[in-house]
C-alpha cells in the first residue's frame, strides 16, 4: 500500500479509533493499583488476540503493581525483532475521571491517561488490525511490552525491558510527543533523600546544647543547587524538604528529596562522587544519603539518527512534517538505549498536559501517527 491509501485507511478509522480511546481511558489505572491495573490490561490483550490468532500474549504479575504484558507479532521473520515500548498505568489517582472526563473539546480529545499514553496503545493496535486486514507483513518481528509501573521507576518492569531489548534491532517507544516531535535523546534521572541527623534540645532554656538538623540541611541544600551545569544539561534540585518534631525544638532530623538529570553517564559519576562526598558542615551533625541513578540518558547516537531521518523521510511521503528533540524527562526507553539499541521515542499522538488534568492530545493527528507507525513497522 502506497503512504497515501495507508493515511487514507486511517482517516476512515479515526472515530472508531477515538471511541476505543474513551474504553481504555475509562478504565482508570493509576501506579500501584493492582485490580485496575489489571482490567486495563485485560482490556488491552483482549483488543490484541481479537486482531488475529496468531499473536502471542504472556501477562507476568508484578507485586504491588498488576500485569506487564507482552505480545509477540509476525513471528515468522528469522530477522532481528523490533521492539515497542508502552506502559499502561497512570499518574492520576482513582477518581480523577470526574474532574478531567474523557470528552472531545476544540479537536483535542481529553482524558486522564490519555495523552500519556493509553492512546497511543490503541494506535499500534489500529496499526496491527490494518496489516492483518491487508495481510501485510513487516519485515521483522515484532515484540511489545507494555508495563504497569513506568511512571514510578520501573522497579519490576527494568528487567523486562532490558531482556527484550538485547534482542532487538531498534527500539520504538510509544511516550507522547509535545508539539509533534520525536525524541531523539532524553536526560538520565537519578533520585536520591539526603537525611540530617542532629542533636535535639529545648530552644528556650538550651538551645547551644542542640544541633540542628534543619540548619544543616539548608546549607547542603545550596551546596546541592551549586552541583547544576546547565552548559552540560546537568541539574541537581530539591523538591521536597521536611523535619523537626514542634516549635520550641531544636530539631534532630531533617530529610530532603533530590532529583538528578543529565545527558551523559560522565555527568552522573560526578554527580554521584559530589553526593557520596558530602561532609556536614556541623560536626556534631551527620548526613545520611540513599539513593541511585534510575534511568541512564538516552543518548543521540548515530543510530537514532538514522532512525530518525528514517521516520522524517517516511511522513514526508504523505505530507506530514516531523521534527525532533531532546529533552529532561525519562522513559524506559532510557534503558533500551543504554544496551547500544538505536530508540526512537515519543512517537505517540501530539498533543500536552502530561501529568495533569488537561491532558489530551490532538483527533486529528491520530491518523498521521498511524500511517507514520505503520510504514515505520514495513519499512525498518
Amino acid at each position: 500500500m502506497n503512504p497515501q491509501h495507508i493515511l487514507e485507511y486511517f482517516v476512515n478509522r479515526r472515530d472508531t479509533t477515538v471511541d476505543l480511546i474513551r474504553e481504555v481511558v475509562d478504565i482508570e489505572s493509576p501506579s500501584y493499583d493492582v485490580e485496575r491495573s489489571r482490567k486495563a490490561v485485560d482490556w488491552i490483550e483482549s483488543k490484541t488476540l481479537e486482531i488475529s490468532d496468531n499473536f502471542e500474549t504472556e501477562r507476568i504479575f508484578a507485586e504491588g503493581f498488576g500485569d506487564h504484558l507482552i505480545i509477540r507479532a509476525f513471528s515468522e521473520s528469522e530477522l532481528k525483532p523490533l521492539f515497542i515500548l508502552g506502559h499502561s498505568d497512570t499518574v492520576h489517582p482513582v477518581g480523577a475521571i470526574n474532574q478531567n472526563p474523557t470528552r472531545i473539546e476544540d479537536g483535542k480529545l481529553f482524558g486522564c491517561g490519555t495523552f500519556d499514553m493509553k492512546a497511543n496503545i490503541v494506535v499500534l493496535l489500529e496499526v496491527f488490525r490494518m496489516f492483518t486486514k491487508y495481510g501485510l507483513t513487516p519485515k521483522r518481528p515484532i515484540n511489545v511490552l507494555i508495563s504497569c509501573d513506568e511512571e514510578v521507576g520501573s522497579d519490576t518492569g527494568r528487567k523486562y525491558v532490558e531482556d527484550e531489548g538485547k534482542k532487538a534491532e531498534c527500539c520504538f517507544v510509544l511516550e507522547p510527543s509535545a508539539s509533534g516531535k520525536v525524541k531523539t535523546g532524553r536526560k538520565g534521572t537519578g533520585s536520591y533523600v539526603l537525611k540530617t541527623h542532629g542533636i535535639p534540645s529545648h530552644a528556650g532554656l538550651d538551645p547551644k546544647k542542640g544541633a540542628s538538623a534543619i540548619l544543616e540541611i539548608s546549607r547542603q541544600i545550596e551546596k546541592l543547587h551549586s552541583l547544576t551545569d546547565f552548559e552540560t544539561g546537568t541539574t541537581v534540585s530539591v523538591g521536597m524538604i521536611k523535619g523537626g518534631t514542634a516549635m520550641n525544638v531544636i530539631p534532630a532530623e531533617a530529610e530532603c528529596s533530590i532529583d538528578v538529570r543529565f545527558e551523559s553517564l560522565d555527568e552522573a559519576n560526578r554527580i554521584e562522587r559530589e553526593l557520596n562526598s558530602l561532609e556536614p558542615f556541623d560536626e556534631r551533625v551527620s548526613v545520611e544519603l540513599i539513593g541511585a541513578v534510575n534511568r541512564p540518558p538516552m543518548e543521540r547516537t548515530d543510530g537514532v539518527v538514522k532512525l530518525f531521518e528514517t521516520a522524517r523521510a517516511i511522513a514526508r511521503t504523505f505530507d506530514y512534517d516531523l521534527e525532533e528533540t531532546q529533552v529532561g524527562g525519562a522513559s524506559d526507553g532510557n534503558f533500551v538505549g543504554a544496551l547500544g539499541v538505536p530508540v526512537l521515542d515519543g512517537l505517540g499522538i501530539a498533543g500536552d498536559g502530561a501529568h495533569t488534568l488537561e491532558e489530551y492530545v490532538f483527533v486529528d493527528d491520530i491518523p498521521n501517527r498511524a500511517a507514520l507507525l505503520a510504514k515505520m513497522l514495513l519499512e525498518v
